[in-house]
């Protein structure tokens, strides 16, 4: 990703569905010591990234859950804001995917409500909020458009990627769900816009590195030479898969564990032999491993089957960018579809790219700062 010139043309909220000239996000004037300050305000993860002269130069992420706490969300916004180095008279911007949360009925709700603590945070700043179209608004556009901005953050990451690779697809798998993203001729050509049309098009597939459970990765497992039904009472989860096999560490199991009990190794193992309704003295350390490795195989392989749906309607498209959290699982899934790997770590840096979304706001408003950019 960079934040150099574009020749898009003249910036404009026109690509939002109803917006109009007087939505459009304030264009802030780029002074040296200013930061862009992006967010990606989540139903569980809340990411953010402090962005300046095109470089990342912090990136963090906070597993909260909105519907355990959701007064403490502003208060939360200004400590992150301090984590990555904020200051008075930096320029926010905005993307989200909170308003699914349950806590709220409609999704117009919960945008309402990430606005409303956005302003309560940072009072009297520069706020502009992502659409799915890729304009920024204020936020009052965003509030008159809310579909337009709900669950925007794969067309951020997916146009920020495209500034530097124009043919690809972006594969980003998070804690709970995987983005398939084709960007062809350096434009998103996605079917989807909402979350139920994603669904459908195979460009959102509901399977990510830590808050899945077992039950939805698959239905049976190996078991001593036998396929056993797998239990479908919430015992584990796919990071118990991941924490098992190594492909995460403890730090990274950030939500809390079925059973309440440490992120570790044995606790993980522990947790996937109920998978099968058993325990530590009714399996040995092998069958957790064959249960941990069908899991993980099967996660991989729904993944790469979605993979391989977008990529039939775009068959040109031979190389595959991944990042996230499950950057691994997206790895696998597109060398199984036959696609060659990048990894968005190897340029953004490890921090960065686990919060693309909200690195990628931030870079895309410093690029409009720089001079008339629009994001097709």
């Amino acid at each position: 990703m960079n934040a150099g010139p574009t020749e898009r043309g003249a910036w404009s909220a026109e690509g939002a569905e109803g917006a109009t000239k007087n939505d459009r996000a304030p264009r802030p004037a780029h002074t040296p010591d200013r930061q862009f300050i992006g967010w990606d305000v989540g139903g569980a993860n809340t990411k953010v990234a402090a962005v300046s002269g095109g470089i990342v130069r912090a990136a963090h992420v906070r597993w909260y859950e909105l519907q355990r706490a959701p007064h403490a969300l502003p208060t939360l916004l200004a400590e992150l804001a301090g984590r990555v180095g904020a200051r008075a008279g930096d320029v926010h911007a905005l993307t989200m995917t909170a308003e699914l949360s349950q806590f709220f009925r409609l999704k117009r709700h919960g945008v309402d409500f990430v606005l409303d603590a956005v302003e309560r945070a940072f009072p009297g700043q520069t706020v502009g909020v992502y659409t799915v179209d890729g304009c920024f608004l204020d936020v009052e556009g965003a509030r008159r458009e809310p579909i337009a901005v709900a669950a925007a953050n794969w067309a951020a990451t997916a146009r920020a990627v495209a500034l530097d690779v124009p043919d690809a697809l972006l594969i980003d798998v998070g804690t709970t769900t995987a983005d398939i993203i084709p960007i062809v001729g350096g434009r998103l050509a996605a079917l989807g816009r909402t979350d139920p049309e994603r669904l459908a098009s195979g460009e959102l597939v509901y399977s990510g590195a830590l808050r899945t459970p077992v039950e939805a990765m698959a239905d049976a497992v190996p078991f001593r030479g036998e396929r056993a039904g797998v239990s479908a009472e919430g015992f584990a989860l796919a990071g118990d898969v991941h924490l098992w096999r190594g492909d995460l560490a403890t730090v990274d199991y950030t939500v809390p564990a079925p059973d309440g009990r440490p992120a570790t190794r044995e606790f993980a193992g522990e947790r996937l032999a109920r998978v099968v309704c058993g325990d530590s003295e009714l399996l040995a350390r092998g069958d957790v491993d064959a249960i941990a490795d069908a899991l993980a195989d099967a996660q991989v392989a729904r993944i790469a089957s979605a993979i391989r749906r977008v990529h039939d309607r775009h068959p040109s498209l031979d190389r595959a960018v991944v990042t996230g959290l499950g950057d691994f699982i997206a790895a696998r899934a597109a060398a199984a579809a036959g696609l060659h790997v990048d990894r968005l770590a190897d340029s953004l840096g490890g921090d960065a790219a686990r919060c693309a979304p909200a690195a990628a706001v931030a870079l895309l408003m410093e690029r409009l700062s720089d001079g008339d950019g629009r994001w097709a």
